[in-house]
C-alpha cells in the first residue's frame, strides 16, 4: 500500500489545481509537493487533465536531472514530486555567472532527453537554490518530443532565449555578444505567437479567468484592489497598504491586506467587513511586496533564504511573521 501524503501548507490555488507541500506519512523529514487535482471543478477537468498528463510525462523523463523535480507518483489525487529548494528569480535576482551556467546545464540535459519546458519566461519557474545554483519547476506546459525535428529545435531555442531574457533582467553585465543577438532575434513561430496566439491567451486568462499576474492568483486584487486600497488609505491612521493573494483553507483565493498603521489588531479587524478582504494585518513598517507575498502565502522557507541573503530586513520582517494571520500550515499540520 502506497504511503499517504500528509499536507502541511497550501501555497497556491487556481481553477486547474492546488499546490500543497507536505510529506509522506513514513518519511516526515522529506519535503514533497502535491499538485492536487481531485478538487478541480467539473468544467475545468478536461483542461486540468490535459495539463496533468503533460506534466506527468515530462517529469518522468526529467527525473534524475539535477535541478529539476523528481516524480514520486501520479494518480487520481494528483501529481506528487520532490520539493525544489530555492527562491524565484524575482526575489533572488541572481547576478553571478554560476547561476546562469548551471541553468544552461539544466537546459542541455533536458534537450538530451528531448524535453522542452515552454514556460521559462516566468521568473517564478526558475529558482536559485541556497548554493547559488539553478532549479526549474512547473512542467505543466512542457513537451516530450519523439524526434529532434524543427519544432524541437525551435522550442529548445526559445527555452534558452527566455533564460537569456532573465539574465538581461538580473545580470545584464554578464550578457555575451551571442546572447545580445539572441535577444534581438525571435524565432518566426514566436513572432506569430506574439501577434496571434498570445493575444487570445491574454484574452482568456485576463478576460474569462481574470488572471493578472501570470500565476493565476491575482484576480481579485486586479479588479477590487484599487477600491480596497483607497478605502483603507482613507482611514486617518493608515499610512500604507499592500495586498497579496493567498489560498483560503478550504477553497478559493482570498486577499490578505498588510496595513501600515498605529491601529492594533482588534481595531483593524473591524475594517474587514468594510473592505471585503479576508485578512488585515497591522504592521509598523511595510517591507517590499515580494517579501509580504511570501508571508501571506506561507512560503516561509523561501522567506528565510531571502533573509539570510538580506539580513538587514530581518528586524522589520520578524514581527510581521510572528503575527501572521494565514495559519493554514499550522491547521493542516495540526501543530
Amino acid at each position: 500500500m502506497a504511503a499517504s501524503f500528509i499536507p502541511t501548507t497550501v501555497h497556491k490555488r487556481d481553477e486547474f489545481s492546488e499546490t500543497i507541500s507536505g510529506h509522506l506519512d513514513d518519511a516526515p523529514d522529506v519535503k514533497l509537493v502535491l499538485r492536487k487535482l481531485d478538487g478541480v471543478p467539473v468544467w475545468a477537468k478536461p483542461i486540468a487533465g490535459f495539463l496533468a498528463r503533460k506534466e506527468t510525462r515530462a517529469l518522468r523523463v526529467v527525473t534524475g536531472i539535477k535541478g529539476t523535480p523528481d516524480l514520486i507518483r501520479a494518480d487520481q489525487t494528483g501529481i506528487l514530486r520532490s520539493w525544489s529548494e530555492g527562491m524565484p528569480l524575482n526575489l533572488s535576482k541572481p547576478d553571478t555567472p554560476q547561476f546562469y551556467a548551471d541553468a544552461k546545464r539544466i537546459l542541455r540535459e533536458m534537450r538530451r532527453r528531448n524535453v522542452t519546458h515552454n514556460d521559462l519566461a516566468k521568473p517564478q519557474n526558475w529558482l536559485m537554490d541556497p548554493d547559488g545554483n539553478a532549479q526549474v519547476i512547473d512542467f505543466q506546459l512542457a513537451s516530450v518530443h519523439r524526434r529532434r525535428g524543427k519544432l524541437f529545435r525551435i522550442m529548445g531555442y526559445e527555452d534558452l532565449r527566455h533564460l537569456v531574457k532573465q539574465k538581461r533582467r538580473y545580470a545584464p553585465h554578464l550578457l555575451t555578444p551571442t546572447e545580445h543577438r539572441m535577444l534581438a532575434q525571435k524565432s518566426l513561430p514566436t513572432r506569430i505567437w506574439m501577434a496571434t496566439g498570445k493575444k487570445l491567451y491574454n484574452a482568456i486568462t485576463r478576460g474569462i479567468f481574470n488572471w493578472s499576474d501570470g500565476e493565476g492568483s491575482g484576480n481579485r486584487i486586479a479588479t477590487d484592489g484599487p477600491a480596497i486600497t483607497a478605502k483603507l488609505m482613507a482611514h486617518p491612521d493608515v499610512t500604507g497598504v499592500t495586498l497579496s493573494p493567498f489560498a483560503l483553507p478550504a477553497k478559493g483565493t482570498g486577499i490578505y491586506a498588510f496595513v501600515e498603521t498605529t491601529l492594533d489588531a482588534t481595531q483593524t479587524r473591524a475594517l474587514v467587513s468594510e473592505t471585503q478582504v479576508e485578512l488585515i494585518q497591522p504592521v509598523t513598517t511595510l517591507p517590499n511586496r515580494d517579501v509580504l507575498e511570501l508571508i501571506a502565502m506561507n512560503r516561509l522557507d523561501e522567506l528565510e533564504q531571502l533573509l539570510t541573503n538580506a539580513p538587514h530586513l530581518r528586524d522589520t520582517v520578524a514581527p510581521i511573521v510572528a503575527k501572521r494571520l494565514n495559519l493554514t500550515d499550522r491547521r493542516l499540520a495540526n501543530v
